[in-house]
């Protein structure tokens, strides 16, 4: 009959025994290959295998044919025959196809669909191996195979052309995930977005960016813009040269806002908040000036400001908060204690603020104020602080933002005459404070309140 019809006929048969084993549970009779032309035509010309032979090319046939006598034969071998001439569908199959990345993820412990997937974003050149970190993977490791591919498909899906950080994006992803799956089980309202949200317009993006030099950094939480300035050699902006802007249309992006801002004085750098449950934006963002200027212009030029039909943002000076206030602490602790003992959870913390109890010095009053050299190091003291998993000296702490203190403008401190005075014991009388103060300038009246007073004066100077 030839050596090519031989081939076919080897490959007929192992498909035909394969299939059949599957059906029946039984170990297959023969592997794929084993028997190449030349030992199948050896086989059919040896004495007393020749008739077997014959029997299974006649099952065959049968099973071929979907004879009504044989629809377990017939289905099982259709099904073979697809998953063999599809490699995707095989377990496994696609393996010589794959990067050198894909054996260091199988290695890292990935599941080999969520390897596969990996390596297939890898393909498409959107997100290199060197880019993940152990944060990434290790989450990737534990997320159940459904929910990581569905996340993987997802940052496939994802406009990553702004993106820095990939890595951090994905733990983005995969947080949100879980907050739609826990909100899910839930049985909580979770966002729906029943048309595709718009997106920013590119072009006037890369043309801003090409005409200012700035960057543009994409995180799911948030979208920002500058920071600082191309060639900048000041100092980084102090307070209110932030300001708020509010009540922005949830489909309105960089390329609206900074032309907008920019009128008013220069951007130092633009954050708009992201709301990664929907795609859209929150509806509020923060400008921060390279001066107090420009900030003040912008509140001035741009509060209650139409920026489209029906539309108007609020524009607000912000503050900067770099301190949080920790309550429930243990009274018998001092300030040194307390800063070696915050120390331990998050860097950047440059001061205690505790106060005495007006009746024991000795003891603090429960609470104190956290001041760190920034926001960012206060945000995220907040973050580990607030988790609930951390006690301190055994107590269970409350953290949150303290009371930001605004710094108010030259104008309104030129008429200021009261002076505020705390930390007052009980046997602190009004006559007391009075005649105290007295000795400064001319009192007109004194006003205690529990452990605090105003004290009113006369005139400013004094």
């Amino acid at each position: 009959t030839g050596v090519a019809h031989a081939s076919s006929c080897s490959i007929q048969v192992s498909q035909f025994l394969l299939a059949r084993s599957a059906k029946t549970r039984a170990a297959p009779l023969l592997r794929v290959g084993s028997y190449g032309s030349c030992d199948l035509l050896s086989c059919r010309k040896s004495a007393g295998v020749g008739g077997k032979w014959r029997n299974l090319f006649a099952e065959i046939e049968v099973a071929r044919s979907g004879s009504p006598g044989s629809p377990e034969m017939a289905e099982g071998n259709g099904e073979l025959v697809e998953e063999m001439t599809n490699p995707k569908m095989g377990e496994g199959a696609g393996d010589g196809e794959r990067t050198e990345d894909y054996t260091k993820l199988l290695e890292y412990g990935l599941d080999k669909k969520v390897a596969g997937k990996l390596d297939d974003i890898y393909k498409t050149g959107k997100l290199a191996h060197s880019e993940l970190d152990e944060r990434a993977l290790d989450a990737l490791k534990e997320f159940p195979v459904d929910g990581a591919l569905n996340v993987l498909g997802q940052f496939l899906e994802s406009n990553l052309e702004h993106v820095s950080n990939k890595s951090a994006y994905l733990c983005g992803v995969m947080k949100t995930y879980r907050q739609k799956s826990r909100a899910t089980q839930q049985g909580l309202p979770t966002p729906a977005i029943t048309v595709q949200a718009k997106g920013p317009d590119e072009d006037k993006i890369k043309a801003i960016l090409e005409r200012t030099g700035y960057t543009l950094d994409v995180t799911t939480g948030q979208r920002k813009y500058g920071g600082p300035p191309p060639n900048w050699e000041g100092g980084t902006p102090g307070n209110g040269c932030e300001v708020f802007c509010g009540k922005i249309p949830k489909d309105m992006y960089e390329d609206e806002l900074i032309p907008l801002f920019e009128k008013c004085g220069k951007i130092w750098d633009l954050r708009l908040m992201m709301d990664p449950m929907t795609g859209t934006n929150r509806g509020y963002a923060f400008v921060t000036f390279t001066s107090r200027d420009a900030a003040c212009n912008a509140v001035r030029e741009l509060n209650d400001y139409e920026i489209r039909k029906g539309k108007k943002i609020g524009v607000t000076i912000s503050f900067n908060n770099h301190r949080l206030f920790v309550g429930n602490i243990p009274k018998n602790r001092d300030r040194d204690e307390l800063l070696e003992e915050f120390t331990k959870y998050a860097p950047g913390l440059i001061e205690v603020i505790i106060y005495s109890s007006p009746d024991d010095k000795k003891k603090n009053r429960g609470f104190c104020f956290l001041e760190y050299e920034s926001h960012k190091a206060a945000s995220l003291a907040k973050r580990r602080l607030g988790t609930g998993r951390i006690k301190v000296w055994g107590c269970d702490i409350i953290v949150d933002w303290a009371d930001p203190q605004e710094e108010p403008d030259e104008q309104t401190m030129s008429k200021v005459k009261v002076l505020y005075v705390r930390n007052l014991t009980q046997d602190t009388s009004e006559e007391k404070l009075k005649e105290s103060f007295e000795a400064f300038g001319k009192v007109e009246r004194v006003k205690k309140i529990k452990d605090y007073a105003f004290v009113h004066f006369e005139d400013r100077d004094h």
